[in-house]
């Protein structure tokens, strides 16, 4: 009776040791994974911010079969890559492609508020412009809580929107909707400006923080 209890105990340390191996892999390869479908993310950012969208495109496409769900956060901002591969589509005039891509990015992360921006473009681009005016006003809504939301409790408030401009052509923006005389192309080209600026700002903000803490060490070096 003690042998088969030592075999089967021994039986149970091999499993624990394997499930524990298999485990500790599975976070390895998830880890690899985030981090390969980072690096197309940021690769397919740079290339929609200098205008190359088939070239965003391909980097989206490709950060969206290795990772579904990844997400990139700069503070309470978040954009994940269905988000961006929508973006892709409606820059490249594919606004088929474009509402899929978005309404897949408003079911997987409700709080991502380029979402409902990008897919309201795409649709008032579409000609299903009651509908896109309801969505533009969701995104538009919720990237201003986000901006007022860094303004009053984030440390790096300084650092985003200075000077309020993109909140004040979100409010613009805002504005064009409830008109009784909804100005459509002014409508799209000013929402545009506001996600791009926004993404732009989070790009600029990362630099300035990585620019004081470069100098902040060389003055402690000192």
């Amino acid at each position: 009776m003690k042998i088969v209890r030592t075999r089967w105990q021994t039986t149970i340390t091999k499993i624990n040791f394997f499930s524990f191996f298999i485990f500790n892999f599975a976070l390895f390869l998830s880890g690899c994974a985030s981090y390969d479908a980072g690096g197309n993310v940021q690769r397919g950012r740079f290339a929609l911010m200098r205008g190359d969208s088939k070239a965003a495109l391909n980097y989206f496409q490709r950060a969206s079969e290795i990772d579904s769900d990844y997400v990139t956060r700069i503070g309470p901002i978040k954009e994940g890559v269905w988000t961006y591969l929508g973006r892709a589509h409606y820059t490249n005039g594919d606004f088929k492609a474009a509402q899929k891509a978005l309404e897949l990015a408003r079911t997987r992360h409700p709080d991502d508020y380029f979402a409902p921006l990008y897919l309201g473009l795409a649709l008032a681009k579409d000609g299903d412009r009651q509908r896109g005016a309801k969505e533009l006003q969701a995104g538009l809504n919720g990237l201003n809580e986000w901006l007022v939301y860094i303004n009053r409790n984030s440390v790096d408030k300084a650092y985003w929107d200075p000077g309020a401009n993109i909140q004040s052509g979100i409010q613009q923006q805002l504005a064009r909707i409830d008109s009784k005389e909804l100005n459509w192309n002014d409508l799209i080209a000013g929402s545009e400006w506001v996600g791009m600026e926004l993404e732009d700002e989070g790009r600029k903000v990362n630099d300035d923080k990585r620019r004081e803490q470069r100098d902040g060490s060389r003055n402690d070096g000192n």
